[in-house]
């Protein structure tokens, strides 16, 4: 006789959809008898914490309800990262079988979003697929994705980012989007990230940064908006990387310079549709290591990844072939 599938839920309580789709999302598990567990986010970095120790304890699926942060948190809770050691040393997979399971409730849903081809697929087709897969259904699999490994040089701090890391304006926007108040939580998530952008806007700078590529070429800029890209979609729709895959090996690098604020708003709209890379002040290039290097503590950009601030720069990239195995 097979052993039942064992499956973990986590669920962030305070993302913007996640508390109403839980209830539904919990019937439509027990209804179909599946073998699962929950557990409820408390705290930044509960998420990793808790899908490490599921998948030591012999959890073959770990689901998601939540928006890119909280999927980016348990997917870091997929690998084991190298401490004490010299040099930025690619993470560890804890199960190598294993898979991440996306039931979206968040603000942007940008991963899934870049998943399903740039539309925001309804949470009742994730959640299909990930009954599917529980109940070994041959119609659904798991694809094995990159990831992309992130560090910061200073903090020391080891992350792994699913969809896009961004350096200057676009970690402000989502640090913006993070701290807003019950009001604007409950507009739409595109209404959010464009009130987010506006008020980054107002204390837009550009500073002198140093771009190294794959240890060979550097490139001396001043910039204040970087897109380090496994996916084509972030901030809530921007397609920063229209031709990013998730299973090409490549970190995609959009890099911008000499940006005033009027050219900001009025690549706002080109964004949403990928037409920005046109402006020839915009360069996009395709690498597997990625660092990024600002001279003076006033000149150092804020970075995110999925949503979450993760601290600044310098910090390093590197992308982690097919490491990590999602229901699709």
């Amino acid at each position: 006789m097979n052993r039942p599938h064992r499956s973990l839920v986590i669920i962030n309580p305070t993302s913007a959809r996640a508390r109403r789709a839980w209830p539904k999302i919990k019937a439509a598990l027990t209804e179909n008898s599946l073998d699962f567990d929950a557990h409820e986010t408390a705290h930044a970095g509960d998420a990793t914490g808790r899908t490490r120790d599921a998948l030591r304890e012999g959890y073959e699926t770990v689901a998601v309800v939540g928006g890119d942060g909280t999927l980016s948190e348990a997917a870091s809770g997929f690998f084991e990262f190298a401490e004490g050691q010299d040099g930025f040393l690619p993470p560890s997979p804890i199960n190598e079988s294993a898979a991440l399971a996306v039931l979206p409730a968040g603000t942007g849903d940008d991963f899934a979003r870049g998943l399903a081809g740039g539309r925001r697929r309804p949470l009742e087709d994730w959640l299909g697929l990930f009954i599917a897969h529980a109940r070994g259904e041959e119609s659904v699999g798991a694809r094995p994705i990159d990831v992309i490994h992130g560090r910061l040089s200073k903090e020391g701090r080891d992350f792994i980012c699913l969809n896009v890391a961004t350096i200057g304006l676009g970690a402000e926007v989502a640090a913006r989007v993070a701290s807003q108040g019950r009001v604007a939580r409950r507009l739409p998530g595109e209404a959010r990230f464009v009130a987010a952008a506006c008020g980054a806007l107002a204390a837009w700078r550009e500073r002198p940064a140093r771009v190294t590529v794959d240890g060979r070429e550097v490139i001396e800029t001043r910039t204040n908006l970087i897109a380090v890209a496994n996916g084509t979609h972030a901030g809530g729709g921007m397609m920063f990387a229209p031709d990013a895959r998730h299973d090409d090996g490549l970190i995609d690098l959009v890099l911008t310079r000499d940006l005033s604020r009027a050219t900001i708003l009025r690549e706002l709209p080109r964004i949403r549709r990928g037409a920005h890379l046109a402006n020839e002040r915009v360069r996009l290039l395709h690498a597997r290591r990625v660092r990024v290097e600002t001279d003076t503590p006033s000149d150092a950009l804020l970075v995110e990844a999925d949503g979450n601030v993760r601290g600044h720069t310098p910090a390093e990239f590197q992308v982690v072939p097919r490491a990590l195995r999602v229901v699709l």
